[in-house]
């Protein structure tokens, strides 16, 4: 579904969404992956937002070979490690930066991949991030979303909740409709079906 979220209705949006509450991070990866899409991820610039809204994740856990965290704690998944609620950034071909969300209790080596994202606000500033892309672009896979929301491994390990990057939840009890597949793009783990998407979005990485 390709609907272009207009100025007029972004002010009403925002009002739909509201601080996670306790404990949401605290779960398994596997069920916070799905309870993350059509929640907002929002960061602040300067005086304003960049903001959008969660179409696809991936779960990813210690008992999965595809994880980083497989092999127990390293200096570079540390924070897979620590508690839920904090964001995991690490780079791909030594170019990409991906963004996770860190979930489970403190030891449990759990994170969601922020695979895609449907823009809300500061288009012009996530544009400008990435090189004037065109919109249905712009948020569709993870590095495309870490560059336009200017995410970098200087925020890995900070909170998202109530800091510069947050996760905002739905304010009310409707739930979206959630599509569940094969993760992309791993070799390992690809039969487990870990990958969720908003249903019939056009804003995902892949249909």
């Amino acid at each position: 579904m390709y609907v272009i979220i207009s100025f007029g209705n972004r002010r009403s949006i925002l009002r739909n969404y509201k601080a996670p509450p306790a404990g949401f991070f605290s779960r398994d990866a596997v069920i916070v992956a799905p309870d993350l899409i059509d929640c907002l991820l929002r960061r602040r610039v300067g005086g304003g937002f960049i903001s959008g809204v969660i179409v696809e994740t991936e779960a990813y856990t210690q008992d999965d070979s595809a994880s980083h965290s497989f092999r127990g704690p390293t200096l570079r998944n540390r924070f897979m490690f620590e508690r839920g609620g904090l964001a995991y950034v690490y780079l791909i071909y030594g170019v990409h930066n991906c963004f996770n969300v860190t979930t489970g209790v403190p030891g449990s080596g759990e994170a969601v991949l922020i695979r895609a994202a449907q823009p809300l606000e500061g288009i012009e500033l996530m544009q400008a991030n990435r090189g004037k892309e065109k919109l249905m672009n712009l948020c569709s896979g993870p590095g495309k979303l870490s560059e336009a929301f200017g995410i970098d491994r200087n925020h890995n390990g900070i909170s998202l909740e109530g800091g510069e990057i947050q996760v905002l939840v739905h304010a009310g009890d409707s739930r979206p409709d959630v599509s569940v597949s094969k993760r992309v793009g791993i070799s390992r783990g690809a039969d487990l079906r870990r990958r969720f998407t908003l249903k019939e979005s056009g804003w995902v990485s892949r249909r």
